[in-house]
């Protein structure tokens, strides 16, 4: 092989958005290599959303039997947690990415198993583990896709004390007695109750006043009356300030004193860009705050048109839906088809897979009057349509939707309730579409399902005044 190979395209990371954006351009004629030195597929997959959800489903499976008469009778004997993980390994093939790596080849991508940095302009270097390097040129563009890491806040003794991150949690192969979790996000609460249904004493301690700050409040309470229910300690508005490993386990101290103590302690608190090593200073380029690396909305690095940033590194939406979608979007850039991100930052969907699910796409209502729009919420128990009785007894639900009096358009929209993440795509379509009031009263909800609760949210937005009146300046301008 040429000590210098050259390629339409190079995309250095095969995450999500990584292999999205190499598969993109391939379908549509381009050369390209894909630079990868973890396993192809990424984060998601293997360490992220694919096992803490398979170690969420045999709990969500039991509590959706118990709230089911005639169905709870049948549940005898004992949480079978070996064959619980046993699946959890099948999900995540058990580290092994040959799939991934099929399904990128079969595009006749390169696959380039190294570390990739850029090594000025269109030019990457590849670091392979023995030492060598390999140097390949883009013909056209550079796509970014290096996704992100744990995390690791400033607490004295914090890192050695050895704490598990996502990894180490998603991958566990014995079940802790206790497990402390510091902050209270997405990975927080749902490793949290994953752990409680397999007997784990779990305490979550997050020093905002509540948990899930990003969500509508009323909705964080349900997660978290259910969490407490299913046996986990929550402590909010407590400061970490040490941690220590000890013979007793790892000990966590508060400015508030009240030590916790645990076998184990999971770092729950965020995450942190992969851009130390991209290279970037070989073309001016500095990471923003967080270590983000500002694009347009054609996912280009300004005063590069050549450089493109998809997924984590450019700080948009840190999820890998939204990775996958600008990755296209890259992709045609990338090949000089101009196309831009819509509301990608704003209207991108995301799930909470606790039980109950909390899903939302768009605004809260804080957020949007924080953006300056002229709102009203309405709230609805989505429990409360006939489809709700299906899904078993002491349910609890909520639904409420941000509407823009100005334009008469929902800007947000939150549930919560079991199994209710399916509703979310129908209220995103709501909302990146700019669906507004006269035109969803048209939109019928098949009886009986959960999604009635649209039709019920629209009848009570069309006894609003304040919307009645944007329908009336509608009209008159038709």
């Amino acid at each position: 092989m040429e000590a210098t190979a050259k390629f339409d395209v190079i995309v250095i990371g095969g995450g999500p958005g990584g292999e999205a954006a190499a598969a993109a351009c391939a379908r549509a004629g381009a050369t390209v290599a894909m630079v990868e030195r973890d396993l192809v597929g990424g984060e998601c997959p293997y360490w992220g959303c694919m096992p803490s959800k398979a170690l969420l489903r045999p709990g969500q499976a039991v509590a959706e039997a118990q709230r089911l008469p005639g169905a709870a009778e049948m549940l005898t004997g004992a949480f079978d947690v070996d064959a619980a993980l046993a699946r959890r390994d099948e999900v995540v093939r058990h580290l092994d990415d040959t799939s991934h790596a099929d399904r990128i080849t079969k595009h006749d991508i390169e696959i380039v198993r190294g570390h990739g940095r850029l090594d000025g302009d269109r030019t990457v270097l590849v670091e392979f583990v023995d030492g060598t390097t390999r140097t390949i040129v883009a013909t056209k563009s550079v796509i970014l896709a290096p996704g992100s890491r744990a995390a690791m806040p400033p607490i004295p003794g914090l890192t050695e004390s050895e704490p598990w991150t996502n990894r180490e949690a998603t991958l566990v192969k014995t079940m802790p007695h206790s497990l402390a979790i510091i902050g209270g996000g997405v990975i927080a609460v749902e490793l949290a109750q994953a752990f409680a249904s397999f007997g784990s004493e779990v305490t979550i301690i997050e020093s905002a006043g509540r948990l899930l700050l990003r969500e509508e409040p009323e909705a964080a309470k349900l997660v978290t009356d259910a969490l407490r229910r299913v046996g986990v300690t929550v402590r909010c508005g407590s400061t970490t300030t040490s941690v220590e490993r000890g013979d007793d386990g790892v000990r966590l101290r508060f400015e508030e004193g009240d030590d916790v103590v645990a076998e184990e302690l999971l770092v729950a608190t965020g995450r942190a860009v992969n851009v130390e090593e991209l290279g970037l200073e070989t073309i001016g380029v500095s990471p923003g705050r967080g270590g983000v690396i500002e694009t347009t909305d054609c996912m280009q690095v300004p005063g590069h048109d050549w450089l493109f940033v998809v997924g984590d590194a450019n700080g948009r939406a840190q999820l890998t839906h939204t990775a996958v979608y600008q990755a296209k979007v890259a992709a045609r850039n990338a090949l000089g088809l101009e196309t831009h991100c819509v509301e990608d930052h704003v209207a991108a969907p995301r799930v909470v897979y606790t039980e109950p699910n909390l899903c939302a796409v768009g605004h809260t209502l804080e957020s949007a009057r924080e953006a300056g729009l002229r709102v009203r919420e309405f709230d609805r128990d989505p429990q409360r349509v006939a489809a709700g009785s299906f899904y078993g007894r002491d349910t609890e639900g909520f639904c409420r939707f941000v509407v823009d009096l100005d334009s008469g358009c929902i800007v947000g929209a939150t549930f919560v309730g079991a199994d209710i993440a399916e509703l979310l795509h129908s209220a995103t379509i709501a909302i990146v579409g700019r669906v507004p009031l006269e035109r969803l009263r048209h939109c019928v909800a098949p009886f009986p399902t959960r999604s009635e609760v649209w039709t019920r949210m629209v009848e009570v937005m069309e006894r609003d005044e304040d919307l009645r009146a944007v329908e009336a300046r509608a009209a008159v301008g038709a």
